[in-house]
C-alpha cells in the first residue's frame, strides 16, 4: 500500500486552502486547530510548593550519593 504523506503539505501549489502558508488561523474566530482563547486559571501554590519540594529531595539524594561515594584522603 503506497500513499503520499506529503500530497497535502502546506506550501505547494495544490494545498488545500487550511494549510496554504499564510493562513495564521485569524478566520472564523478560531484558530486552526480548533482551540478556543482560554485563560489560566490561578496558581496553584501547593503544587508548585510540592515539586519544589521533590527537587530539593532530589537533590539531596544526589548530594547523599555524592558524598558516600566520593574517594577518602589518602587512602
Amino acid at each position: 500500500m503506497t500513499t503520499d504523506r506529503h500530497h497535502d503539505a502546506p506550501g505547494h501549489d495544490e494545498a488545500v486552502a487550511h494549510h496554504a502558508t499564510d493562513d495564521h488561523g485569524e478566520d472564523h474566530g478560531h484558530d486552526d486547530h480548533g482551540h478556543a482563547a482560554e485563560a489560566l486559571g490561578p496558581i496553584d501554590v501547593w503544587a508548585w510548593s510540592a515539586g519544589g519540594l521533590g527537587i530539593l529531595a532530589g537533590l539531596a539524594v544526589a548530594l547523599a550519593f555524592f558524598v558516600a561515594t566520593r574517594p577518602t584522603p589518602g587512602a
